[in-house]
This record gives structure tokens, sequence and C-alpha cells, in this order.
């Protein structure tokens, strides 16, 4: 199976590209490296530095390489503060860079795509553990484009029989079990690792948005996935389009919710650092909490996470946070 990862010099798409490569998969990697890093590009992927909103690139890409089986799409600004103060950038690199890629996949006749989608579409849930049928209600720019996104691909399908699985997944963690790869963003805004940066010293503290939200411990809680077992689910979703199968819309996510509290907490245990936290006031469009069902892309897909353990989870995090301190300064 030959796969086109857009994005894959990212968190979650490096790791897919590592997964998919270790399954015997031709990979070929386009990324423009705004929040990527050439270092996380496998060394036996082939390598497009480009954007996907530049229609003359992704021609001469899918010119170049005119046997793609499936694209897996990571290619996505994903920051839910930054996404409430310039909607704008994440209506232009969202929105209207998958309207490119879309239609050059039309014109090149390439029918198949996964869709790195967001629990973020759901927006507050009406119901714990959230189905994948149950209302989608954004309550940020960054999940309100991931949806529009979504019903893109709905409606390209019905025209051009461009065949999609949407991947809403949730809090994406870890790192990879070789250490080479991790979560490296700048700024970092995801939790564990501002976590870990604070327990190696190259953060002062830990701030915690909010602590008066509906919760055990009025901390918000989330849904904690480790990236190798996306990576897995990414690759269950090619092969079932390869299959032949319709498109679809999968939840990923391990079932389980932890507050913001009992991640530091467990940071402490797995580091034996400290950590100090304070609080500071909510963030706009944060749900109070985001806990999925996965059972769907249990039964359908087969899959199987095999990181259950936040303390596991945190541990690799922790391991190549330790690692490569470099990349945090």
């Amino acid at each position: 199976m030959k796969v086109l990862v857009l994005g894959g010099a990212g968190y979650i798409g490096s790791h897919t590209v590592y997964y998919l490569i270790d399954k015997g998969c031709d990979v070929v990697i386009v990324d423009n490296l705004q929040t990527g890093h050439e270092w996380a590009v496998h060394k036996d992927a082939k390598f497009y530095k480009g954007d996907i909103r530049d229609r003359a690139f992704m021609d001469f890409v899918f010119e170049k390489e005119t046997d793609i089986d499936v694209v897996i799409h990571f290619a996505a600004c994903s920051l839910v503060g930054e996404s409430m103060v310039d909607p704008l950038k994440y209506y232009d690199n969202n929105l209207c860079g998958t309207k490119v890629l879309l239609e050059s996949m039309v014109a090149h006749n390439v029918k198949k795509i996964v869709f790195s989608s967001t629990a973020a579409t759901y927006g507050e849930p009406e119901n714990i553990p959230i189905l994948e049928s149950d209302r989608t209600l954004p309550t940020n720019t960054y999940g309100e484009t991931k949806l529009s996104m979504e019903k893109m691909f709905k409606w390209v399908d019905v025209a051009h029989g461009v065949k999609y699985v949407s991947l809403r997944y949730f809090n994406a963690c870890g790192a990879h079990e070789t250490e080479d790869i991790g979560e490296a963003h700048n700024p970092e805004t995801h939790l564990i690792p501002i976590i870990l940066q604070v327990a190696n010293g190259t953060r002062e503290k830990i701030m915690m948005f909010g602590n008066d939200y509906d919760t055990k411990d009025g901390t918000c809680v989330r849904d904690y996935i480790h990236v190798t077992d996306l990576a897995q689910a990414h690759m269950l979703a090619a092969k079932y389009l390869m299959d032949g199968n319709d498109s679809n819309i999968f939840n990923l996510g391990n079932g389980v919710g932890f507050t913001v509290k009992e991640v530091v907490e467990c940071a402490r245990k797995v580091t034996g650092k400290e950590i100090p936290a304070e609080v500071a006031e909510r963030r706009a469009g944060d749900p109070a909490v985001l806990v999925a069902s996965s059972e769907k892309a249990r039964s359908i897909l087969g899959w199987e996470p095999k990181y259950a353990s936040l303390e596991k989870i945190i541990s690799t995090a922790w391991r190549w946070h330790e690692a490569h301190k470099t990349f945090e300064k």
C-alpha cells in the first residue's frame, strides 16, 4: 500500500509514518515544516516540502507519485486558543487547504482519504462517553473548521466518489518507543509535554486553566490516547478504505477521563519531580469533559490500543523529553 501522508513531519503524522513503514507500506510525505520538523521525517519515506494550499505543488506531487492508494491528512492548524484569536488563519489553512487538496485529488483520480479530525467537533457533549452519532456543536474555531472539513469530504464523496474515514480523536500524547520522535511544538500548548517541561527544568510551572468546572476536582477532564495507538488506527482506516468500504466516522480514545490535577499527580509519580502547579483563568472554548466511546472503531476497524495506562503513556513521553531537552529551549 502506497500512502501519501500530509503533515508527516508533525507530531501525530510522523508517528503514523513510522508505523506505516514498520508495517511495510511505501510512504510519501508532504509537509511545509510550519509546525513539523525535518528531523522527524523518516529516512525511508520520500519527502516533498510544500503547502497543500498550493494547487500547482499538489498537482506536481500527484503527477510524480502516480500510484498513491490512500491519502492521510494531518496538515492543519490545531491550537484551540489560537483559533479563537485568529480564526481566519484556521479557515485559510484548514478549510482552504483541504479544498485545494480535494481539487487535486479529484483531478488525479485519487479516491481514498483518512482525515485527522478531533473531539472538538462535539463541543460540550450531551452524553459521556461521546458517541459518533451525538450532536456536533463546536465551542471553538478549531473544532468548527474540522467539522466543516468533514462536511466537505461528505459532499465530495457524493459528487466524485472520494471515500473518506474521519478519525475524531481525543488528547494525543506519548512518544515513540525508540525515542527517535516525540512531541515538540513551539510554542507548546498540550498538557502532558508542558508538565514534563516543568519536570525537566525547561519551564517554571504548570498553569491549570480553571478549577471551577463541574468535575470531581474542578479541573477539566480529558481522554488521553497514545500517539502510536492513533497511528495504528490510521493504518486500519486506510485498510478499511482499501477493502472497498464506504465512508465513515470513528472516535478514538481510551474511554477513561482524567482531570488536569490527576495528570499532574501522575506525572509527579512517573518523574519523581515536584512539578509546581498554579490555577489560572479558564480558556475560551474549553469544554468541561471530553471522553470518547471508541467501541465503533474497535468493532469495525479492529482497533486495539496498546497503551491503556496513563502512567505508561506519560512514561514514554518522559523518556523522550529527557533525551531531547534541547528541542525545548
